[in-house]
């Protein structure tokens, strides 16, 4: 299978780099599924069910979310009827929405998708490892269970994410990391078979402080001020993520690639195998 990742959307900027360059990707990558990050899709602070439907109008499969979830209010009421935008699973018990989502891709192929908060220099949260554990459990990878498994690993320390690969290898197709809003570039296929990524990066323009407006951001790290609310940055995005390819009979990764396009860092077209 051919699984494509976008990171963090922060607004606008965002927004016009995914849906400008989705129909390149469809065409030069055709993936069997695409999984987008769009906890900062609405101005910097969450997402609305109508930029979702603008994703998925594009050719996005899946929205995942984070530590943003909730900042536009109108999803809490809505999200439970949104199967495919997907909250971190390891919300208290009771939380609106799903943690993960296990959809039927071409050929009758099942893809089941997670979305997981990690905790150092985090919100306080459920354990996410046994969070985790708990749905690899019920959705084996590989014959007679998924045909491809990924997880969007939204954190702050990479070391945890980095563990978090670890604790998933060769039991997922691809582990991702979000929330730097920085590309890393320790993409890797881990021993076990899972593609690795730390961070995935944002979607936005990187001219900016992680796709906020620089201007601001300044004025209240280094004189102090106070300062209006941030805001997204609005020039030229750029698109950020991974692709990845995966052994039809087990589920595991054969290879990934970072993406980089348009705007203000150096470019990366993955090459479909």
């Amino acid at each position: 299978m051919r699984l494509l990742f976008l990171g963090d959307v922060v607004g606008r900027s965002g927004r016009d780099a995914v849906i400008a360059h989705m129909p390149m990707l469809r065409d030069r990558l055709d993936p069997d599924l695409t999984v987008v990050n769009g906890e900062n899709a609405a101005g910097g602070f969450g997402i609305t069910v109508k930029i979702a439907e603008e994703f998925f109008a594009a050719g996005v499969d899946v929205v995942t979310l984070g530590n943003h979830s909730w900042d536009q209010k109108e999803l809490v009421a809505a999200i439970d009827q949104q199967p495919r935008i997907i909250r971190p699973l390891n919300y208290p018990e009771g939380t609106p929405g799903r943690g993960f989502v296990l959809l039927q891709a071409r050929g009758g192929r099942k893809v089941l998708v997670m979305n997981v908060m990690l905790r150092l220099f985090m919100d306080p949260m459920d354990d996410p490892f046994a969070a985790v554990e708990r749905v690899l459990r019920a959705h084996r990878l590989g014959p007679n269970g998924a045909d491809a498994i990924l997880v969007d690993v939204h954190g702050e320390a990479t070391s945890e994410k980095m563990i978090m690969g670890h604790f998933c290898d060769g039991r997922a197709s691809l582990v991702v990391g979000t929330h730097s809003h920085v590309p890393t570039a320790d993409h890797v296929v881990m021993k076990g078979g899972t593609a690795y990524l730390t961070d995935a990066g944002m979607c936005g323009d990187y001219d900016s402080a992680i796709g906020m407006k620089k201007e601001v951001a300044m004025a209240k790290l280094i004189r102090k001020l106070p300062t209006e609310r941030l805001s997204p940055a609005e020039g030229e995005g750029t698109v950020c993520g991974c692709y990845v390819e995966t052994d039809d009979r087990t589920g595991l990764a054969t290879s990934i690639q970072p993406v980089r396009l348009g705007g203000r860092l150096s470019q990366s077209m993955p090459v479909r195998g």
